[in-house]
């Protein structure tokens, strides 16, 4: 099989960026380890940036989002027992999309199929060859039948335990990570959101999330520890929590259900420096991952699909390939500044085991200052609902 662009990872950055090019004519086919109905079971992020909702209609699959979502114009921050919402339009003049990754990830696989686009899913054991010389090559297995991809440039967009990454040489590749000492237990239930707006929520007892994918769906996480299991957190516990970690307003309001989902997600900082690898071009989480305390993950992917896809159209259209070679700088510009606020979000709101009191009592301040200042809730809106691409 003969592709111009090779892209390895069929989640929302694989797809996104497969249904640009195809707008500018440019052929890629999509390889997926996955099936398709395992890639749309993924439970992921909700929270849509200005840039990343631009680009979805760009792709020409944004028709949906925009009828089915939920627009936002802040959040709420509770500390210390009361909520301080923390307006968003009023800051900066404008709000985020709510709307969750697997409807977008499914309006991505329905606008692919109707343009004609290839995509091979159950492609196992993906191999990248040649990626710092002018003809790149995938091969993979599909059916016991070995296969491959020629082609001019490859995507590796297959997340942080995919084969792009690793297929760098290891003296090409930069790492550095932050482990956090705790995890998100989060659920899916059909319950109507504690409030219009997520509400995030400092407690002495740990972290609490409350937020939503739609008016009928609610996603609710905890803080805990990296040693939990599931099992060890029935659904009547989980609320049980939540309730003591919320406001009594909060907690009044909070309906309880069976959940639909359950699960525990560690928390990392992670940034692979460079980006690229001769021809080989590193997108989302197969080179970067956020704590979702800041609701980056996605909308950095899409940045990335943003760059990437300039920079190849560029290349075909435009006969330059300044794009390609200022990739992995511009994306990373703006990988680091995400970093920084996640970081920053998840030291602001968690309780983490090692500090003391004085570490305590500095947080309280850096709230009680970020919840009085202006200059300081500006920064927070304008870094929370999206940076200039």
């Amino acid at each position: 099989m003969r592709t111009q662009v090779a892209i390895v990872g069929a989640g929302p950055s694989g797809l996104l960026l497969g249904q640009l090019l195809l707008k500018e004519g440019i052929s890629n086919v999509v390889l997926e380890r996955q099936t398709a109905e395992h890639v749309l079971s993924r439970i992921r992020a909700g929270i849509i940036e200005t840039g990343t909702a631009e680009l979805l209609d760009a792709a020409g699959v944004g028709e949906r989002m925009r009828r089915e979502s939920l627009l936002h114009d802040g959040i709420e921050i509770a500390f210390a027992g009361a909520r301080h919402r923390v307006n968003f339009r009023d800051l900066i003049g404008r709000g985020v999309v709510v709307y969750g990754q697997t409807e977008l990830t499914r309006d991505l696989m329905v606008g692919r199929e109707a343009a004609g686009g290839t995509t091979v899913y159950q492609a196992q054991d993906a191999r990248l060859h040649g990626m710092d010389g002018s003809h790149p090559r995938v091969t993979y297995r599909q059916d016991g039948i070995e296969r491959s991809i020629d082609c001019d440039f490859i995507a590796g967009c297959d997340g942080f335990h995919g084969v792009s990454r690793s297929s760098f040489p290891q003296s090409a590749l930069t790492c550095y990570e932050r482990i956090y000492p705790f995890g998100w237990l989060g659920i899916m239930v059909h319950q109507p959101p504690v409030s219009d707006e997520l509400i995030y929520v400092n407690s002495e007892r740990g972290f609490a999330l409350c937020s939503m994918r739609s008016r009928r769906l609610s996603r609710l996480y905890l803080q805990c520890s990296v040693d939990d299991r599931v099992e060890d957190w029935p659904d009547e516990r989980f609320y049980d929590e939540l309730a003591r970690r919320l406001d009594p307003a909060a907690a009044a309001r909070l309906q309880t259900g069976k959940s639909i989902e359950k699960s525990i997600a560690p928390l990392r900082s992670f940034v692979a420096e460079p980006m690229c690898y001769g021809r080989l071009f590193l997108v989302g989480d197969a080179a970067h991952i956020v704590p979702p305390t800041g609701a980056k993950g996605l909308n950095l992917a899409a940045s990335d699909v943003y760059y990437i896809w300039q920079a190849l159209v560029g290349h075909y259209r435009g006969g330059s390939d300044t794009g390609l070679k200022e990739y992995s700088r511009r994306a990373l510009a703006r990988v680091w500044k995400a970093e920084r606020f996640s970081w920053s979000m998840t030291s602001l709101l968690h309780q983490f085991p090692e500090r003391n009191g004085f570490d305590r009592r500095i947080q309280e301040a850096d709230l009680e200052y970020l919840l009085s200042s202006r200059a300081a809730l500006t920064s927070l809106a304008e870094n929370y609902v999206g940076l200039p691409l």
